[in-house]
């Protein structure tokens, strides 16, 4: 398990992102990494995967219903 640097979050949390204290501590992880910039979210789609993926799910006219 790698150890936290707390002292380094402090830092970017009180000092980096001007937080209280009380801000930071109220803050879950994940709340905190995202603030920081830090992800591992998906890029977001672009032009090239969407059209793949309307190759290969074409809208189709007649299946749509009018309600």
């Amino acid at each position: 398990m790698t150890a936290i640097d707390w002292p380094g979050l402090m830092r970017a949390g009180l000092h980096g992102l001007r937080l209280t204290s009380r801000e930071f501590w109220a803050l879950t992880p994940a709340e905190l990494q995202l603030m920081l910039g830090a992800t591992h979210a998906a890029a977001p789609m672009d032009r090239e995967k969407l059209n793949a993926m309307l190759r290969a799910f074409p809208d189709n006219a007649k299946d749509m219903s009018n309600g």
